[in-house]
């Protein structure tokens, strides 16, 4: 004998918050994870102890600052000189962002959504640049805090300041788009990651050895290109045309706009890359 059951569904009267929310909402999800929040304390320990060691740098320049009244580390340099510590956190924690969706296949159940390829996309790269800004920003923002509160000789270097955080924005969703691209090639996440630190360690090699071959030529125009294969001094190359702060790569960087254009192109290229990734995933 069967029996009916009045379990008390009914359809939803309450507002509609519509996709852009859910885009938001899916942002916000990426970058809580990327740091950890809401997992085990085990997810937490490599994205935090990443951003203590940012931090350091910050610490020891103010106590330069305070004890010697000496500036120490330039903002314009700082993420030139802290980039292997930025492509580590890149490379360890892109994979979180994007391999889980496309390892468990779930990706489907997002587009049944009103979500499109495009906005979920977007979503992620978002998060993966608030993440990375964040990772500079924080640092410069108490070394300029401390230069204030300390008083030291001169102006406070307000310009250079602002321009790094402009360049630290430009810097966090060019490698969050070819970083996220990289990683979503393969839903494993010991796979995106190796193939992110392969590729930074391969241009960061290539560099030195390239300029170093065109120096012994006598090719310094063709010389100064090859430092633009490191994302990090291409931005800083952007940086020294926009702002006209100080080169960090020995012998400068190409003059114009040139630097700038082949940032647009490589974003173009990855968020290209992404797209046509996730358009053929939510096809499976």
């Amino acid at each position: 004998m069967s029996e009916i059951y009045d379990i008390g569904y009914r359809h939803y009267d309450g507002p509609r918050l519509g996709r852009g929310h859910a885009t938001r909402a899916l942002a916000l999800h990426s970058l809580r994870g990327i740091f950890g929040l809401g997992r085990t304390a085990r997810s937490k320990i490599m994205p935090f102890l990443l951003a203590v060691i940012m931090l350091l740098p910050a610490v020891v320049t103010i106590a330069m600052m305070a004890l010697l009244k000496q500036r120490g580390l330039a903002y314009s340099s700082f993420a030139v000189i802290m980039q292997a510590v930025i492509a580590i956190f890149l490379a360890s924690q892109a994979p979180t962002v994007v391999a889980p969706d496309l390892r468990y296949r779930v990706l489907p159940l997002y587009l049944s959504r009103p979500v499109t390829v495009t906005e979920y996309v977007a979503a992620k790269v978002a998060a993966m640049t608030a993440a990375l800004f964040l990772l500079v920003a924080v640092p410069l923002t108490l070394m300029y805090v401390g230069e204030l509160l300390i008083d030291m000789p001169g102006p406070p270097q307000t310009k250079e300041f602002l321009g790094a955080l402009v360049m630290a924005l430009v810097l966090a969703l060019l490698l969050s788009a070819f970083g996220l691209a990289l990683a979503s090639l393969t839903p494993r996440r010991g796979l995106g990651v190796a193939s992110i630190i392969a590729v930074y360690l391969l241009a960061s090699a290539a560099v030195p050895v390239i300029y170093g071959t065109l120096l012994s030529v006598d090719e310094t125009d063709a010389a100064a290109w090859a430092w633009l294969i490191n994302p990090f001094w291409l931005v800083d190359a952007v940086q020294v045309w926009l702002f006209g702060s100080t080169p960090n790569s020995e012998g400068g960087y190409p003059s114009g706009p040139w630097p700038a254009l082949i940032v647009v192109a490589l974003l173009a290229a990855a968020l290209s890359v992404l797209a046509l990734r996730y358009r053929k995933a939510a096809s499976q």
